[in-house]
């Protein structure tokens, strides 16, 4: 880490009553929480680009003569 970036986190973490390892147990679990999703979409093309994804039209048809009418 560099040296700068270290005495920041360091001031930080005294400014907010935090030891260094508490706070750098907070930053790494926001990071993962930030970027756990990644890849989602990329994982979900694969998959349907290999299986059939379309609504069977009598399906789809069942499915909006189902809704309640309502009155815009």
């Amino acid at each position: 880490m560099p040296n700068d970036l270290f005495r920041t986190a360091d001031l930080f973490a005294r400014e907010h009553k935090l030891s260094r390892s508490a706070m750098i147990t907070r930053a790494v679990q926001e990071f993962l929480n930030h970027h756990k999703t990644e890849g989602v979409t990329e994982r979900l093309n694969s998959v349907y680009a290999r299986e059939e994804s379309h609504v069977d039209p009598v399906l789809s048809k069942l499915q909006l003569a189902s809704l309640p009418k309502e009155r815009w």
